[in-house]
């Protein structure tokens, strides 16, 4: 064998290509970014930090890693190009130095029932090639064991064409093997739905008797029903005979001819299934999705028990165990049980699921199951299931960019994910962090600070270098780095009690709780200790219980905070009052909008493959509004100006005077409660953080009728300065005499509680009971569980 000879000479000096070693941002104005300027260094850990809004995600995730992206996508063809998003270049001016960016982002995964952890993370193909390879009986290809495919058969003929005339019929048949339950077709539930919520059968369908959103007297749906000539209108619904309610629920989709135009006649069950049945709950309107839950339940499928799977794919085995059980062990158990198979043939693929299985464990989400729905995940846990393909990736010179990583996670959890983060780096990878939490920050190699404020009063770079540099440097992340909440001396007493006897939900183990009332109780403990379960899971969602969960706000460009929160209505009725015309004149999405641009403000130019060209409309110079509706004013203001107004001010300008609002005060003085005082009534919600749209939907459920709040992990995406806010605001909520309940990882907002439960000891099978309950001193003194340890070593006891 031969090797390459090696000449000793003195290098001539440091290669050309070792000076790109900085990523080189100039001009940055990216939503509310004002021409920032940086140097970020490469191959190092870098955590971005700043108040909520102050423009962090703009510089990381909307100018850095979507340059990159957008880069990346022109280097495919024309005709690959033409199936992938057309993604807009930042707005920024120079952008050096760039590598391959992989954003790790928040975003909850997706919702389909069919989705699960096992699907995201390819562990499930893993896991169907296994058993379509060692399984007994032998059922067929890994498809076999797959709930997302439905077994199929087909037959029949075709002729072939021999010319002279000659012709032969060929019979062909095909067949599939799908593991797909026939039943609930995967889902793993069936649907029950509710006739009373549909409608009121003392009514005839002439009276309008349904009570279903969008389904009113004088609309098509109604109108095809009323006059598919199935059903007398003047009959009321109860007396219909077995046809007919046959007909009026469940009749196949038929032709019919209304007002000699030719429609659709489909029987009221499946087409509510295709209408909403068949959305992401989550990506309903609120109205709609209020309807579903009050009209429909969904249970486990009783053919398959929940699995999915149908018996065919259940009957196969390795040893004792079918895919259905496999898929419902926590992924540490199943970890073990794959470590204990040893088959020559399938090494490889043992090897790689192995790999899989103990990156989730090493993440931190050991108590997971693969069968577990993916939208049911946190968006912590979210995030780092998506981190599991780039644990053991060979990979280096990679950006990798992460959103608050350390969201859902327990203060002992913490440490993991910074080992993690500290890992990727060493591998020769520029790491860039969005964070707030002080222990994240600690492990930077390099710190940006953004502010100093939020909105338009934030945008610039406050501070850049090291750690001990950001302590000293006077900002306000600087000044707050090293605060610390105390233990309150005197805590509120509880005015009653929500009892809760044998929660079993998940991993829960029988427990027996009393959550008092009238205070501010936490509910803490590790991640996938059974916090969730407890909370959501066994308290009832009845009337006078306010729950607030950490699923994302949804809202095209056209959604702002004015239509969200509601405080659209009363502004529209007080400009209509005041000029005496419609409401609908001033909404932007009906007959007030600019006719040029549709109410957009904006006119899209579509280039095809090229990146899509948006140009303020010049009909309305960006307003939005026809030019006759901006001369309608109310306490000297147009709508669009109104719309411009950020809430502080808008809350001063509805509260008195001839713009006096009482409506539209109420819903911005929340809205201030919650810190978003600096928002514009009309920004898009695109544009708002994570933190700022939580706050959002906390400012809108704040004006619901209840008597107890339940909020899960408020201060997700808020500075270290926002939280000592949040804590005033639930104070505020408790001393107006509500109970305030809230799942919490952060020890400050441990430390003000009234009255602390603490889950565990461990996650998953090894958590599910209450290792303790009392106020915070006595947990700081006790030190008896994890959370105690952490929060007196955060008190400085």
């Amino acid at each position: 064998m031969s090797k390459a000879t090696t000449t000793d000479r003195q290098s001539p000096g440091p290669h050309v290509a070792d000076s790109h070693d900085v990523i080189r941002v100039h001009g940055a104005r990216e939503n509310n970014l004002r021409d920032v300027s940086i140097e970020i260094p490469k191959r190092r850990l870098t955590v971005f930090t700043g108040v909520s809004g102050s423009g962090k995600s703009s510089l990381v995730f909307d100018t850095i890693a979507a340059e990159s992206q957008r880069l990346i996508n022109e280097t495919y063809s024309a005709f690959l190009q033409g199936f992938m998003p057309n993604l807009a270049r930042p707005e920024v001016d120079v952008l050096d130095g760039l590598t391959t960016a992989i954003a790790v982002d928040q975003q909850r995964m997706g919702s389909d029932p069919r989705s699960t952890v096992g699907t995201a993370t390819d562990a499930n193909a893993m896991l169907r090639i296994l058993f379509s390879r060692l399984g007994t009986p032998h059922i067929g290809p890994p498809g076999a064991f797959s709930f997302n495919t439905a077994s199929v058969s087909a037959s029949g003929g075709f002729t072939v064409d021999r010319g002279a005339d000659k012709t032969r019929t060929e019979k062909v048949s095909f067949s599939r093997t799908g593991g797909m339950c026939t039943h609930c077709e995967g889902r793993g539930t069936v649907s029950d739905i509710d006739l009373t919520q549909l409608y009121d059968d003392s009514k005839s369908l002439s009276e309008d008797p349904f009570t279903i959103p969008t389904y009113t007297g004088d609309g098509w749906v109604v109108r095809v029903i009323a006059e598919s000539g199935f059903f007398d209108k003047e009959k009321p619904i109860r007396k219909y005979t077995k046809k007919e309610r046959h007909d009026f629920l469940y009749r196949e989709p038929v032709k019919v001819k209304i007002n000699g135009v030719n429609l659709t006649y489909e029987g009221l069950i499946p087409k509510l299934q295709k209408s909403f049945l068949s959305k992401d709950r989550e990506s309903m309107q609120p109205h709609i999705r209020a309807f579903v839950d009050r009209a429909v339940t969904f249970t486990r499928c009783p053919d398959c028990d929940g699995t999915r799977l149908s018996e065919l794919a259940r009957s196969s085995r390795i040893g004792k165990v079918n895919i259905a059980d496999a898929c419902a062990m926590e992924i540490r158990d199943l970890a073990e049980w794959v470590r204990g198979l040893d088959e020559p043939s399938v090494t490889p693929l043992l090897t790689k699921l192995r790999h899989t299985l103990d990156s989730f464990v090493e993440i931190g989400l050991g108590y997971l199951s693969l069968d577990r729905a993916s939208g049911t995940l946190s968006g912590g846990e979210a995030q780092r299931t998506k981190m599991i393909r780039h644990l053991g990736s060979s990979l280096t010179d990679v950006t990798y960019v992460f959103d608050e990583p350390s969201i859902g996670l327990h203060p002992h959890d913490i440490q993991r994910m910074n080992n993690l983060l500290l890992r990727l780096r060493d591998k020769g990878n520029t790491v860039l962090v969005v964070e707030h939490k002080p222990e994240t920050i600690a492990i930077a190699d390099h710190v940006v600070d953004l502010g100093p404020g939020a909105g338009t009063a934030g945008g610039t770079v406050c501070f850049e270098g090291t750690l001990e540099g950001l302590r000293g440097s006077g900002t306000v992340t600087g000044r707050h780095l090293d605060d610390r909440a105390k233990i309150k001396a005197t805590v509120r007493k509880p005015t009653g009690a929500l009892e809760i006897r044998g929660a079993s939900a998940n991993n829960l183990q029988g427990v027996d709780v009393d959550i008092p009332l009238g205070v501010l109780t936490v509910v803490t403990g590790v991640a996938g200790s059974g916090k969730s379960s407890l909370v959501h899971g066994s308290i009832p969602t009845e009337d006078g219980v306010v729950a607030i969960d950490q699923t994302p706000i949804r809202g095209s460009r056209r959604s702002n905070p004015a239509t969200y929160t509601g405080l659209a209505d009363p502004i529209r009725k007080a400009f209509a009052k005041a000029n005496g015309v419609k409401p609908a004149l001033f909404s932007a999405n009906s007959e007030g909008a600019c006719p040029t641009c549709n109410g957009a403000g904006v006119i899209y130019t579509d280039l095809a493959i090229m990146q899509s060209v948006a140009t303020p409309c010049e009909e309305c110079e960006g307003r939005r509004f026809e030019a006759s509706v901006l001369e309608y004013r109310l306490g000297g203001r147009d709508i669009s100006e109104v719309l411009a107004m950020p809430v502080a001010e808008a809350e001063e300008f509805f509260g008195s005077g001839e713009a006096r609002t009482p409506a539209a005060h109420k819903i911005l003085e929340r809205l201030a409660d919650v810190g978003l005082g600096y928002l514009t009534l009309g920004q898009p919600l695109t544009t708002l953080s994570g933190g700022e749209r939580q706050r959002l939907k906390l400012a809108t459920h704040m004006g619901d009728k209840g008597g107890v709040y339940v909020l899960d992990e408020p201060t997700t995406g808020l500075h270290l300065a926002d939280v000592e806010q949040l804590l005033g605001l639930l104070d505020r909520l408790v001393d107006s005499g509500k109970s305030v309940i809230v799942i919490e990882h952060h020890q400050a907002v441990m430390a003000h509680a009234d009255w602390i439960i603490d889950l565990g000891p461990g996650a998953g099978h090894d958590g599910g009971r209450i290792v303790f309950e009392g106020t915070p001193a006595d947990l700081v003194e006790a030190r008896s569980t994890l959370t105690g340890e952490h929060l007196a070593a955060y008190v400085g006891a």
